[in-house]
């Protein structure tokens, strides 16, 4: 049960890609890879988990304790070759002094060797203080080796390999040079999502191909062989549900919907639920289902086709109208409301919610969330609580133009912005809409209360 911690000093030095590469590459090779992510993340767990041919798992210490951390790496380890994480941020990076919560202190937590990736571009002899730096900053952490990216070309990467060997006992595992061919398409939230794109295996095996030419994988691999073998931690299990208690949920997937967390849905699937997928873009009718589940993504790319997708409006909102059970989160809040305005368009979604939503340049809301339930939330609570504060997260461009002063809303937010910069989670009979993204770890069993809430209305 091998294990290797992507990480760099700083974001954008190219982490995702190299993840990528890794993760096809080794799995070519007959490798069992499982991939992790660090923190809230939907895009690159995505492209991570398209390459690995596995579901990608986040890691995240804001919704998870340490030993829900230990364990879940553990367990999804358990049946792999190579547990490879994909950090977030710069290694060290933390709003914290003490560096509580950084990449650093989760590799640390899971012993995960670090291999660390150093974009290049204009940088020479400079490279020796600043791993210097890095080595010294934490004596405990395993920074196993270096990989050099954005190389401009055969002397610049001879010179900073000279460099790193004489002022560092580093090894160098690898020089990627300096190119575009395998630049993925960004957005506003990093990444285009590789669930929106039919190029997204072409991409892929070009990364995967470069990463297989201009890295050492076979250091690489015993480096990662060095890690200590995770114990997993007890944890409470999951009673599958009576044959008489199974439910029916209808999820969104397509090119504009497709950000759930795999453990999630996996909850739901234990907890009784058969998740039937449909697509609001491609087609007319809903499947036969108890209820909804539209997760986020990016409707505003694909608001044309949704639009003209006027059968799948109207049962939608019919869907509403009946006071049946839906969850929507970001993206799929933006799907259910009246009109979607964008880059000086506007176009009709479904009309459940009867406001606007437009899409702005800046970040509306960007990063951690908390939240506490208000009398107006509709899920029933289960026999243990739910935590006085929900950990959660909102990444969205999007905010609501004129909010229903009517409205009554599941949460208040304590910290972050939600629909109004104080409420979120908008409550209209059985439907739930947020821009807020739950996660059904730390306490928070919103997978279980959901199943319950859509039973109670059978």
């Amino acid at each position: 049960m091998a294990s290797l911690y992507i990480a760099a000093p700083q974001k954008s030095s190219g982490k995702t890609t190299l993840s990528i590469g890794l993760c096809r590459e080794f799995t070519r090779r007959g490798l069992v890879v499982q991939p992790f992510k660090k923190g809230p993340d939907y895009i690159d767990p995505l492209w991570l988990g398209q390459a690995a041919g596995r579901s990608c798992f986040n890691l995240d210490f804001h919704t998870m304790s340490e030993s829900e951390i230990r364990s879940a790496f553990a367990r999804e380890l358990g049946a792999a070759d190579l547990g490879l994480i994909e950090g977030n941020v710069g290694l060290f990076d933390s709003t914290r002094l003490d560096g509580a919560h950084s990449n650093a202190e989760l590799a640390k937590l899971i012993g995960a060797p670090v291999v660390l990736v150093v974009n290049c571009h204009g940088l020479a002899r400079g490279i020796a203080p600043l791993l210097q730096g890095y080595l010294a900053f934490d004596p405990e952490l395993d920074i196993a080796g270096v990989i050099l990216n954005k190389v401009g070309g055969g002397r610049h990467g001879e010179n900073l390999v000279r460099v790193v060997e004489h002022y560092t006992d580093l090894p160098v595992l690898g020089l990627l040079r300096r190119t575009d061919e395998i630049s993925i398409d960004e957005r506003h939230l990093g990444l285009m999502p590789s669930n929106e794109t039919e190029d997204a295996e072409v991409w892929i095996e070009r990364i995967r191909a470069r990463i297989a030419d201009q890295v050492d994988l076979d250091r690489l691999l015993e480096i990662a062989e060095h890690a200590p073998t995770p114990e997993p931690e007890p944890v409470g299990v999951i009673q599958p549900a009576r044959d008489g208690d199974l439910v029916r949920i209808g999820i969104a997937r397509d090119a504009a919907f497709g950000f759930y967390y795999p453990d999630d849905l996996r909850a739901l699937a234990a907890g009784g639920a058969e998740l039937v997928p449909f697509s609001p873009i491609s087609d007319s009718v809903l499947p036969e289902v108890d209820a909804l589940f539209i997760g986020g993504g990016f409707p505003e790319y694909r608001m044309a086709e949704l639009e003209d997708n006027r059968l799948m409006r109207q049962a939608i909102r019919d869907f509403v109208a009946d006071d049946r059970p839906l969850y929507a989160e970001c993206g799929g809040l933006m799907y259910l409301c009246s009109r979607l305005c964008w880059k000086g368009e506007r176009r009709s979604m479904v009309g459940a919610l009867d406001a606007d939503v437009e899409m702005c340049d800046r970040p509306q809301g960007r990063g951690y969330v908390r939240l506490s339930e208000t009398e107006a939330f509709p899920w029933p609570r289960l026999e243990s609580a739910p935590p006085d504060e929900i950990a959660a997260h909102e990444f969205h461009h999007s905010a609501i133009l004129k909010p229903d002063p009517d409205w009554r809303y599941g949460y208040t937010v304590r910290r972050g912005t939600g629909i109004d910069g104080s409420h979120d989670g908008i409550v209209q009979g059985n439907l739930l809409a947020c821009y807020s993204h739950l996660r059904a770890v730390g306490g928070n069993r919103w997978t279980d209360r959901f199943l319950a809430h859509i039973r109670r209305t059978l």
